[in-house]
């Protein structure tokens, strides 16, 4: 019986941890972009549980695509991040990031810079967990802007792209950005 006891406090202990964890990978911020926090002229971040996504996924009744990714979404944090000036930013944060994500073992599935050479970039990184996609990060800079979108949970590429346009994650068409039009 002492045993079983023993075992029980363990597994609960192990499964509190696990969701801590869980819950600070979607609402953490890397420690390369907390320097630009400070920098910023004005801050937009939230993050939303998988309960909020579920309540906000209510606001488009007909999206059934939305709300079958949701399913296996856990939480969704943005924090963005503008600049009075152009690239007043130190691009090695971004950097910085990078090096982050990769130590951590995540993957780089995009890394597109801008055409005429200037510092603004798009990455895409992806983490696995057991062979499938635990997590999502989406890094975009521009000349007064940077934004991190992290989304976490179970999730494909192709997901995302349903997820676009909603819950401050960019909508990208043909590796275009598309200016969210809509109303609200």
């Amino acid at each position: 019986m002492r045993l079983l006891r023993i075992s029980f406090l363990v597994l609960i202990a192990f499964s509190v941890v696990q969701a801590t964890e869980a819950q600070q990978s979607f609402g953490s911020i890397p420690q390369g972009l907390e320097s630009l926090r400070h920098l910023a002229s004005s801050k937009t971040e939230f993050t939303l549980d998988h309960s909020m996504l579920v309540f906000a996924s209510k606001l488009d009744p007909e999206n059934e695509d939305l709300r079958r990714v949701i399913a296996g979404v856990s939480g969704v944090s943005v924090h963005s991040f503008h600049f009075p000036s152009p690239w007043m930013y130190d691009p090695e944060a971004l950097s910085s990031v990078k090096e982050e994500y990769h130590a951590a073992g995540w993957k780089q599935l995009v890394n597109n810079h801008e055409k005429d050479g200037g510092p603004g970039m798009t990455n895409v990184w992806i983490r696995f967990e057991n062979n499938a996609v635990s997590n999502i990060a989406i890094l975009v800079s521009r000349a007064t802007e940077v934004n991190l979108v992290a989304v976490s949970g179970s999730i494909s590429p192709l997901d995302l792209s349903h997820l676009g346009g909603h819950f401050g994650i960019p909508k990208i068409e043909g590796g275009v950005m598309v200016p969210n039009t809509g109303q609200r």
